[in-house]
């Protein structure tokens, strides 16, 4: 069973060795992500020049628990709207902390300003 629920960014930051990535590195392999974030991080890898191939590799080495986004998760995610538009957070925010409110799990993320975020049943580790 997963301890946590990734972000794109914590993904981006693990794979990149960005600062945080060793607060995000232990639930490598006890992560899940919704396919939406797992997207991000896909097109983030191909905006900087890695073939698909590879990044499937890359990818596939951390053993993320990929879930679907569904239309409860829709639902779920685009309620969180107004607790969350005065700090930037977009779809695939959203759809991380959807899912991670609906699983009871943290949320891992690098985007301080998730930190300020007031949403009743959402936990959220900030990795820097």
């Amino acid at each position: 069973m997963a301890s946590v629920v990734f972000d794109a960014s914590a993904v981006i930051a693990l794979l990149r060795g960005e600062p945080g990535s060793e607060r995000i590195e232990p639930y490598a392999g006890d992560a899940l992500i919704s396919a939406v974030n797992l997207q991000e991080v896909i097109k983030a890898l191909l905006v900087r020049g890695v073939p698909i191939h590879a990044a499937r590799q890359m990818l596939d080495a951390l053993h993320l628990d990929v879930r679907p986004h569904t239309d409860e998760d829709a639902y779920a995610a685009a309620a969180l709207h107004e607790a969350t538009k005065a700090h930037g957070s977009g779809l695939g925010d959203r759809t991380c902390m959807a899912l991670a409110m609906m699983e009871s799990l943290p949320a891992v993320t690098t985007d301080r300003a998730w930190a300020r975020l007031e949403v009743e049943g959402l936990k959220v580790l900030v990795a820097r």
